[in-house]
């Protein structure tokens, strides 16, 4: 893409009413754009992102067996009046239609994904399965905050599982622990991301939330300093040492939560009455399990963990584009030619060896803008063109998280692996 193309544009300074360091790059750079409280729109670039991270999280619950599907956003209220969270769930979104008729914007799926699998499981022979959904989800949060982090309107995704006996969903769960680390992995924020023990409710010992480490987080952990597992806050008191290890030294951090996933056990198809027959042909409850991520918070988290004074460092997978490519002005018309072949030449030989590539083609900014607005945007590498590069037949490369760079020919930088 050329940058002289993209209608949105950068900014110096961030909106006032942002506090979040990632809110503020990812206005700042463009990628997002502030609609309302709890609302954003996603800017070219930051849709890229967001479908990076999409394409990251669907290929992790393919690999474990998920199948994708995609569920309503318009849910009937009878549904919810099922579970009892019609009237419990403080943060649903509801709609009347003028015939009287009432719904829901979905907050969650649990009231849709049961009745709609019932349709489908009959017998033992049937189980187990997994599926799960990417998609829009509303909720009335009173306190939308913190850019990307506490929203209204947010992408996720939610993994449903389906079992005849809990010993299926515990393999399961441990699946879906590995896989989720494995997203965060190659969303680069795995270091700074604890599996930590949550309640479970009143049907399950524990539930897990993946807590990412950073000084924007809502919530508290308590790290073990034995076996690097994490309490939450609410529930420490009730575990004086870890449940894993019997550690009893612990580290206080503040953290934001970037998945969690949930034995449901019963819980949802019991209202359904969703069953099966057994190899005995008995009429048993189905067991499920739930698997979250939301897609909107891990960008945010993302760019909240991967950041520097000038902007953000996106991790390679995640980047909205592999290279930045620059070519700096020149007030001689010859070397201006020059450049610009140069620069155009490398820009087409690059993208057909598969790089995504955003070229700073724009003639109105000057060097400084642009180098500025190229960290502001943390493309994992820049190639700079200028008219001193080419006295050497060269291009500057230099990667988003060095101080350094070097001068590689023309040549050689197009089939250099990045």
């Amino acid at each position: 893409m050329k940058q002289s193309k993209l209608f949105s544009k950068t900014r110096k300074e961030a909106p006032n009413d942002e506090t979040s360091a990632s809110a503020r790059l990812l206005i700042r750079g463009g990628f997002v754009e502030k609609i309302g409280a709890g609302i954003y729109a996603m800017l070219p670039l930051g849709l890229r992102v967001l479908n990076n991270i999409e394409k990251i999280i669907a290929e992790e619950m393919d690999a474990i067996g998920g199948q994708r599907i995609l569920m309503t956003a318009l849910m009937p209220k009878r549904n919810w009046e099922m579970t009892g969270r019609w009237s419990s769930l403080d943060v649903l979104f509801k709609i009347v239609r003028e015939n009287g008729e009432s719904y829901a914007l979905g907050a969650t799926h649990e009231e849709e994904v049961v009745p709609l699998v019932q349709k489908f499981v009959f017998s033992y022979k049937d189980l187990p399965f997994s599926v799960y959904q990417i998609q829009t989800k509303f909720r009335d949060e009173l306190r939308a905050k913190s850019g990307l982090l506490r929203l209204r309107e947010f992408s996720m995704k939610d993994l449903y599982s389906f079992h005849a006996d809990e010993a299926g969903l515990d393999v399961f769960y441990e699946k879906a622990k590995d896989a989720y680390f494995k997203v965060y992995e190659r969303a680069g924020i795995k270091d700074k991301t604890f599996l930590t023990f949550a309640s479970g409710g009143s049907f399950a010992k524990f539930s897990h939330e993946f807590q990412m480490l950073t000084d924007a987080g809502e919530d508290i952990i308590y790290i073990c300093k034995k076996c690097s597992l994490a309490i939450n806050k609410e529930i420490k008191a009730e575990y004086p040492v870890c449940p894993e290890c019997q550690g009893a030294e612990f580290e206080e951090k503040k953290a934001i939560e970037v998945g969690n996933i949930f034995k449901l056990k019963t819980k949802y198809s019991d209202p359904f009455n969703l069953q099966f027959t057994d190899k005995d042909g008995q009429k048993k409850l189905v067991i499920m399990g739930t698997y979250g991520i939301g897609l909107t918070r891990l960008m945010g988290a993302i760019a909240e963990a991967r950041h520097d004074d000038f902007g953000i460092l996106w991790p390679r997978e995640v980047a909205p584009f592999d290279i930045h490519l620059i070519a700096l002005n020149s007030t001689n018309e010859a070397d201006f030619e020059k450049i610009r072949t140069a620069a155009d030449k490398l820009y087409l030989d690059l993208q057909k060896t598969g790089l995504e590539v955003l070229y700073d083609d724009r003639t109105d900014k000057s060097a400084g803008e642009k180098f500025k607005d190229g960290d502001l945007l943390g493309i994992p590498f820049r190639i700079v063109v200028s008219e001193k590069t080419l006295q050497k037949d060269s291009a500057e490369l230099k990667a988003r998280d060095s101080n350094s760079q070097e001068l590689v020919s023309l040549n050689e930088i197009v089939t250099r692996k990045f």
